[in-house]
């Protein structure tokens, strides 16, 4: 295993923006990357297979909502601290910070939002330890990009509701405890229900034969008359905004999370161009090289500069969904186009496990499909600035 030679990139000093405690928390998370994540993620993800072994280091670093308050197990931190740690993160891989994403912004974010305090009481502390993993259910198998076409539903039968339908591709599902799933009542109505494992008629097979996010379990809620009790209705908001509101979350981590991965990509082409001879030089040397490299440091520190100013409106309460999905849209396409000169750079060697850069090209390419497609965000943008909708 080669040593993680890591270094982050700051061209703009975006370090003198940060607060002592952003500086702390962000490197807490990049010291347990390096030590916990990167000596064991490149044979996860050629095995195909989600490293629980990391779930306690997760929850150490306060990646299990950190920006929930401390009454309920959460760090009480501001969104430029869950930023940070979502970057640090999916440097390391976007499979470990998409497992970090659906715990704190799919599954604790509406339950704390969205819940009763019984229900806060009851779960939040132990999805916070890690000690409940939890996962999101909206995407089913024919509606994607249109959640609002759900046809998962539950009836009132008096005692409890009868909960029918099936989730694809949802992450953290192989081994949830808990998920927040999302059905229609009898009414058409759009409603978060909490089911837990071991509910009968409830089941979660895997998904296999995955090309990206391979150190990630993905899977399928099913719900074959599945009796959830009355209490695990989220009483507090219905409608399609309230998992709409939780996607919100979720894109702002995204947003900081794949600039993580660019760094890495970035950082890696820069070190073995510095290293790697050709005709009596290192091909840093070369125009073409350089180019890709100024390019790459470019993109990087527009995108640092626009997830930091979105925190701060985030902290502010003042982040619109239009913003967040901006951010999501352009961070992720500038990950995953960094990625691929990273690749160029490295040449031959850019495919191999030996170096991280094909396996974030390959989560990548889920990353800017997941939580809203390239395409949607485009339009979700259009929409704002010009007040026509082109969805219908």
């Amino acid at each position: 295993m080669k040593p993680d030679l890591f270094e982050s990139p700051d061209y703009y000093n975006l370090d003198d923006l940060l607060t002592e405690e952003h500086k702390l928390i962000r490197d807490a998370a990049r010291a347990w990357v390096k030590r916990d994540v990167s000596p064991i993620i490149e044979e996860a993800a050629q095995k195909a297979e989600f490293p629980k072994s990391i779930i306690p280091g997760l929850a150490e670093i306060g990646a299990f909502g950190p920006y929930i308050p401390e009454e309920y197990g959460g760090a009480g931190l501001d969104h430029i601290s869950y930023g940070l740690i979502m970057q640090e993160i999916e440097r390391g891989d976007s499979g470990v910070r998409s497992t970090a994403s659906v715990q704190s912004s799919l599954v604790m974010y509406p339950i704390w939002q969205y819940g009763s305090e019984e229900q806060r009481q009851k779960y939040l502390p132990k999805l916070a330890s890690g000690e409940f993993m939890g996962a999101f259910g909206l995407t089913e198998p024919d509606f994607g990009s249109n959640p609002g076409g759900m046809v998962t539903n539950y009836k009132d039968m008096g005692d409890h509701y009868l909960l029918n339908g099936a989730k694809l591709w949802i992450s953290n599902a192989p081994f949830c405890d808990i998920a927040v799933v999302w059905a229609k009542n009898e009414e058409g109505r759009i409603h978060g229900l909490i089911v837990e494992r071991g509910m009968e008629g409830f089941t979660t097979p895997e998904t296999h034969n995955k090309w990206s996010l391979r150190a990630s379990a993905t899977g399928e809620l099913l719900f074959q008359d599945v009796k959830v009790p009355k209490e695990n209705l989220l009483p507090n908001k219905s409608g399609l905004g309230a998992p709409l509101g939780c996607l919100d979350s979720a894109r702002y981590g995204i947003a900081w999370g794949v600039i993580g991965a660019a760094m890495d990509c970035y950082d890696t082409a820069l070190r073995y161009a510095k290293e790697r001879i050709q005709f009596g030089k290192p091909i840093a040397a070369f125009q073409l090289q350089q180019k890709k490299l100024a390019e790459m440091i470019t993109e990087i520190t527009k995108a640092q500069l626009l997830a930091y100013r979105l925190g701060q409106l985030k902290n502010e309460g003042k982040a619109t969904t239009s913003q967040i999905s901006m951010a999501k849209r352009n961070n992720v396409d500038m990950a995953i186009n960094i990625a691929r000169e990273a690749r160029q750079i490295l040449g031959g060697m850019g495919i191999t496990g030996e170096y991280s850069i094909m396996r974030h090209m390959m989560n990548l390419e889920s990353v800017i499909t997941y939580e809203g497609t390239h395409d949607i965000h485009l339009l979700i943008t259009g929409l704002d600035i010009t007040g026509e909708n082109a969805f219908k």
